[in-house]
Order: C-alpha cells, then structure tokens, then sequence
C-alpha cells in the first residue's frame, strides 16, 4: 500500500481513534454477494461460472489479499483489521475476524492453515487461525514510527516489509518464533525518516525461491534481496515501469505489479534468479479503482480495490475484489 500524504493521515487517524486490538468474532453465515458496480455503472458480470466482482460489506476498506487452493479468498481491512472470507466460486463472504483496532494491510495463508496478517502503522505483526479466525499470536515486530505492509511465504519462512524503515521482518515457521529485523543494504535507497515517505512496499519472492523481489516505491524500482544479509541490487526492467508499485504477485516466473495510482498492472517475466525482468503487457481495467494487491486463482487474477479516495468516514461506503484475465 503506498496512500498519498493527506490521504494517509485520514487512515492512520481512523485507525488509532478505534483503538483496541483485533478479536476474532462469531462467524456469521455466507452473506450473498452484494450488487457492486465498478467505475463506469455497470453491475457484476459472470467470468466463467463465477462472479467477476466480489463486494466487500460496507466500512470495510480491503488492501491486501490471499486465496486458499480451493478458493477461499482473505482480505483484510485498513480501517479497524476486520478479516473478510470469501467463496470465489459463488462470491458470499462473511466476516472471519471482527476487528477493533490496529489495520490489516497485506496478508498470506502459509502451510500450516494460518494466516500472517501485516499490521500497517501498528507496527505488528498478526497470526490468524484461518479456519475459525482465532487470534493465535501477536508479535510487534517494530515501534515508533512504522508501517508493516506486505508479506510473502519464502525463503524459509514470512517476510514482511515496513514503508517507513529500511528493513524487512523475518518470522521463522512454528507456534513459539518471534520475528527478527533484517535492515536492507547494498544497492536499496534509503527511505527518509519520519514517515512521509514510503520505501519498501510488496514483497514476493524469487521464481528459484533463493531471494525475494521488493517494489522500493520511493526509488520506483525493484530489487533483489538477499534473505541472508539483507543486501539489495537493484533489478534492470526491459520496458515498463513499477511507479506507483504497491502488491506484487509472482506466478511461475511471471511478475504481476500492482501500481495503485496508476489504476494499472505492469507484467514482466523474471529471470529465475530475479535478476532480470523483461516487461511483457499492462492490464488495465475501467473496474480498477486504487488497485493496491492481487492473487492468482483458476487462471484469472483477483484484484483488490482499497478506493483511496473514497469517504470512508461514511459507514455506507463498500469497495470489492475485481476478476480479470492474466
């Protein structure tokens, strides 16, 4: 997620007038999907068999997304860290995780049936039973002045970045690890302090899984990382560009870049050690409103529409998931 400054200041000031941590609640039975409409008025269209535009519920902002083998997708909201679970097949959800408190930005399911959910301005980081959305850890991985944004599973555990410092967090796999800084070097900009600009932001890992690819949204580029020791070089683009760069979605070695004030996605296909990437097309979509994250399932690509710009002051006001071709 990368919210230009003023914009930024509402969410970060909505969050912490709620206060609180997020608890899990009573799972309500599948909601239909609601009518959504995307941005040139027309209503949900089928692709498939399946719907092709899954609302979110009203208040509830999503930023960051994931979906289960058989379907199941995960969205987490930025505005109290509610978790919302959805059937891709018929587009019901229901709310899994009833939030109070700190964001829910990018989140992964992992192997163990858990979701690993980044804590946004919180500086936490958050272990969610996916099955019944019981909170089974809370880590806080930074303080001060932070922005725990995006994870990817990998090289020998979770990664998560932070926007406003120039490190990734490392959570080894199993019930008793806490997660560890790793700061960034090598080639990496250095983000300016104060958190009024955002560096790292998505997170994916390399096609051979030896490293992890970083969209830098300050510097506009990509890099590899080196998991070991944290040093990043810089990866040339043959054509297009990752401005305005937010999730990033790796399928065999085909990098999706979500750029969220560009309302597009930029595709490129990675060398196998993530030291190349040669630009192959850009998706756009009249649907895309503020795209910031996407996930791939059943040949299509789902992508998340968090609608910045929107008055989310107002508890009316919904945004939803969007299907379209890879």
């Amino acid at each position: 997620m990368a919210i230009r400054l003023g914009r930024r200041r509402f969410l970060l000031g909505a969050a912490a007038a709620l206060g609180g941590a997020a608890v899990a609640g009573p799972l309500a039975p599948f909601a239909p999907p609601a009518r959504a409409q995307d941005r040139t008025g027309a209503g949900t269209a089928a692709a498939g068999g399946r719907p092709d535009i899954i609302a979110t519920p009203p208040g509830f902002q999503p930023e960051g997304i994931t979906v289960s083998p058989g379907g199941t997708a995960y969205t987490g909201s930025l505005l109290d860290g509610s978790i919302y679970r959805a059937d891709l097949a018929t587009g019901r959800g229901r709310i899994l995780v009833r939030g109070t408190g700190p964001m829910a930005v990018g989140l992964k399911l992992d192997g163990y049936g858990r979701l690993l959910v980044a804590g946004g301005d919180s500086g936490e980081i958050r272990v969610v039973r996916a099955a019944d959305g019981r909170i089974l850890a809370t880590h806080q991985a930074a303080t001060g002045t932070a922005f725990v944004n995006d994870v990817v599973i990998g090289c020998g555990g979770a990664w998560f970045t932070d926007s406003f410092n120039d490190a990734l967090y490392f959570l080894p796999p199993g019930a008793g690890a806490t997660p560890r800084p790793l700061p960034l070097g090598g080639e990496w900009l250095p983000t300016p302090s104060g958190g009024q600009v955002w560096g790292s932001n998505g997170i994916e890992r390399t096609p051979d899984g030896r490293a992890l690819v970083v969209v830098n949204d300050n510097a506009q580029a990509l890099f590899r990382v080196d998991p070991r020791t944290g040093a990043a070089a810089r990866i040339p683009l043959d054509g297009g560009a990752v401005g305005n760069g937010d999730g990033l979605v790796l399928h065999g070695r085909t990098l999706y870049v979500v750029r969220n004030w560009t309302y597009a996605i930029d595709v490129f296909t990675l060398s196998a050690d993530g030291r190349r990437a040669a630009f192959v097309k850009q998706i756009t979509d009249p649907r895309f409103d503020e795209p910031t994250t996407a996930a791939v399932h059943g040949g299509r690509l789902y992508v998340v529409n968090a609608a910045f710009d929107a008055d989310w002051s107002d508890p009316a006001t919904a945004s939803a998931i969007v299907s379209c071709p890879m």
